[in-house]
């Protein structure tokens, strides 16, 4: 049977940060937060969306930092996003190589975990 598509991307983020990650991918990166299942959301953590794309963030008691595995997001607008990121004072990797037909970035969320940026050239 074929994969048909990917439903949502979760990460992970410690105990009682949800204000930081809606800071991070509200205010800076977009998303919209939507609500989580009422026997989920006891767990803490929150899910967010931009257009197709969900990412939930769930509570690890013994978090550590994703600073290899990362979700990639394509974005219309990467130089204003990076600014923006840079301007709120957030962690940036710009030295990785374009990747064939795209420029692209790491960036840190308020827990240390890498997401990269990808914008069509």
């Amino acid at each position: 049977m074929p994969i048909l598509s990917i439903d949502h991307v979760q990460i992970a983020m410690p105990p009682g940060e949800e204000d930081k990650a809606r800071a991070f991918y509200i205010d800076i990166l977009g998303f919209v937060e939507i609500p989580k299942p009422a026997e989920l959301a006891k767990r803490g953590g929150a899910w967010f969306r931009s257009q197709n794309v969900q990412l939930h963030i769930g509570v690890e008691t013994d978090f550590k930092p994703a600073r290899k595995a990362h979700p990639a997001f394509i974005v219309s607008d990467i130089d204003s996003l990076i600014a923006k990121v840079q301007s709120a004072g957030y962690e940036i990797d710009t030295s990785q190589p374009p990747l064939d037909g795209y420029k692209r970035a790491h960036v840190f969320d308020p827990f240390g975990n890498r997401i990269e940026l990808m914008q069509k050239v």
